[in-house]
């Protein structure tokens, strides 16, 4: 069996016959492992032979992580426009649950609106955890980076802004699009983000221009929780978030990594 040494791009699908598997993205084509996270994590990229079309299988979430940790207000003009503090000293932190969780392609679905009738976007670049850590030093946290994703944080804009916690306006089913890949080997510090609702670009920014660096927020989250392999760290979202309605479509382009595509129902 072919073991890969060097990857690029990894996702993970689901085949015709149910089975899931990782694979590196190869122009239309994926290259099927027969490695699990962890092993891939490790470098342990074992090719099974098999060659599949990308357009033949079904895109999933490209990891299945313990948890998705948050960080907001991360970009100052963001943290304006959504009621928070701009600049802060420490990171606004919270938590997704893994059941919001959908993959590119999939439904965001809006809920009644007697629970909501403000559900917003939020493009944002995430990471993907590649070696379990605790209280890690900050010039050393991007070694525990396996690699980059896209993220969208939709949100309950009005039940954020009334609720003392943001877990209901954040926690809905399907308000964690995630993917559709992970890319190894880019500096997640220097990535534009752009944000397009119905093609029209409504979002707009680069990682350089947080308030709080991404080596910084791994190493100060390190600290209050250990990380695992396959943890995604959400890293926060430029200005301009909107509402969004049934029917509308939002795309999430980063740099280097790709576009994350969601249908809103």
């Amino acid at each position: 069996m072919q073991v890969l040494q060097k990857i690029k791009t990894i996702v993970r699908y689901q085949r015709h016959n149910g089975k899931i598997y990782y694979g590196i993205v190869e122009d239309d084509e994926i290259l099927q492992l027969s490695s699990s996270f962890s092993e891939i994590a490790n470098d342990e990229l074992k090719y099974d032979g098999s060659r599949v079309k990308y357009s033949d299988v079904k895109i999933l979430e490209p990891v299945v992580p313990s948890k998705i940790v948050n960080f907001g207000w991360t970009y100052a003009e963001h943290a304006k426009e959504t009621g928070g503090k701009a600049n802060p000293q420490e990171p606004f932190l919270f938590l997704k649950p893994t059941s919001s969780m959908i993959p590119d392609q999939g439904e965001i679905v809006l809920p009644s609106s007697d629970l909501t009738d403000q559900v917003e976007m939020e493009g944002e670049v995430a990471l993907v955890i590649g070696k379990r850590c605790k209280n890690i030093k900050e010039d050393e946290a991007l070694e525990y980076v396996f690699g980059c994703t896209i993220f969208n944080d939709v949100t309950a804009r009005d039940l954020t802004k009334t609720d003392p916690q943001f877990t209901r306006g954040k926690g809905f089913d399907t308000f964690g699009p995630l993917g559709p890949y992970i890319v190894k080997g880019i500096d997640p510090t220097n990535l534009q983000i752009v944000t397009t609702l119905n093609g029209k670009v409504v979002q707009e920014g680069n990682t350089n221009q947080m308030s709080l660096s991404i080596p910084f927020l791994i190493s100060w989250i390190s600290q209050v929780m250990t990380l695992e392999p396959g943890d995604v760290l959400a890293t926060g979202s430029p200005s301009g978030s909107c509402p969004m309605k049934s029917g509308d479509i939002v795309v999430v382009e980063v740099e280097q990594i790709g576009k994350l595509c969601n249908y809103v129902k």
